[in-house]
């Protein structure tokens, strides 16, 4: 919150300080200032720590990516498509240390937001699906992988998919997970002799 009020005060700044170059005559620093203008107006519609974890995960550094993509304290001032993106990205890399309920939670709410592309759609779904089936809700799952497979239209995840479905045909369901629960899980029998 602190660095948007920094970042507005800057590019408010930098707006009225270029208005104030043309208005007095100076043109040629009025259009040097043009370009940090446009710079600090352009970090309104795209975060920097976004870039640079979109280009960490390029490379192929995980670890960095996801240090740049937990610096975002609050998405919710950018762009409507950039905060989905925001939340599915923390939702898929953090998926460890915060657990299958708020993954869940913020996967649900970058679909709600949109995202751009049918192949984040169909990755979202996926990992929705593999979060219902380890908790037992097999027909959400099952509806989940089929939404996914519509939108892989290029067939990049079309092996992801089946393993998922043919995972999905031998686990519990949420009766099944319960009772061994309450059991306390599988009992071994005696052996007869």
């Amino acid at each position: 919150m602190l660095g948007f009020i920094f970042r507005v005060i800057i590019a408010c700044g930098l707006l009225s300080f270029t208005t104030y170059l043309f208005a007095s005559g100076s043109w040629g620093w009025g259009i040097f200032m043009i370009f940090p203008s446009l710079i600090f107006g352009f970090t309104f519609f795209r975060n920097e720590n976004m870039i640079f974890a979109l280009n960490q995960m390029r490379v192929g550094n995980q670890e960095k990516a996801k240090k740049y993509i937990n610096r975002i304290k609050a998405p919710q001032f950018l762009p409507r498509k950039q905060h989905a993106y925001i939340l599915y990205l923390k939702a898929l890399m953090n998926a460890q240390e915060m657990g299958f309920a708020q993954s869940e939670q913020l996967l649900r709410k970058a679909l709600t937001l949109g995202l751009r592309t049918n192949e984040d759609n169909a990755v979202a779904r996926m990992q929705l699906a593999g979060i219902c089936a380890q908790t037992g809700r097999k027909s959400e799952a099952t509806s989940l992988l089929s939404e996914a497979k519509k939108f892989d239209k290029n067939g990049m995840l079309k092996d992801q998919i089946k393993t998922m479905q043919s995972q999905l045909q031998v686990a519990p369901s949420k009766n099944q997970m319960r009772m061994a629960q309450m059991m306390g899980g599988r009992k071994k029998l005696p052996k007869m002799r």
